[in-house]
């Protein structure tokens, strides 16, 4: 199997996982499925612009400011996904910290080849 499918199935896994954790975030099986694509997709065209805006705030925070980014991505996902529910900005940032951890752990064992 793809080092990439794996990757992605796993972090529809995470994001399940994510949602059993925390109370705040709920996710349907379809919605995590789409939610991980269209947070690719947000991570991939939008992140990149707010880290660069953001720049100057990332930088006194010492780089803390960028879970508040993936809390603005994860939120704005909640916001368009059917299925992928985060119940307030904070519950946003809290989740972007859990699935920052648990995705770290699925990059440490699966590799690119």
């Amino acid at each position: 199997m793809q080092a990439w499918i794996l990757r992605w199935i796993l972090n529809i896994l995470a994001i399940i996982l994510t949602a059993y954790l925390l109370p705040g975030f709920a996710v349907s099986i379809w919605g995590a499925i789409v939610g991980s694509v269209f947070l690719g997709v947000v991570n991939a065209i939008i992140r990149p612009l707010l880290i660069i805006l953001t720049l100057p705030l990332n930088i006194l925070s010492l780089g803390l400011f960028t879970f508040v980014i993936n809390g603005f991505m994860l939120y704005l996902t909640s916001a368009t996904v059917k299925g992928f529910d985060i119940h307030g900005f904070g519950w946003a940032i809290l989740t972007a910290i859990v699935l920052s951890l648990i995705s770290l752990l699925i990059s440490f064992f699966v590799k690119e080849r």
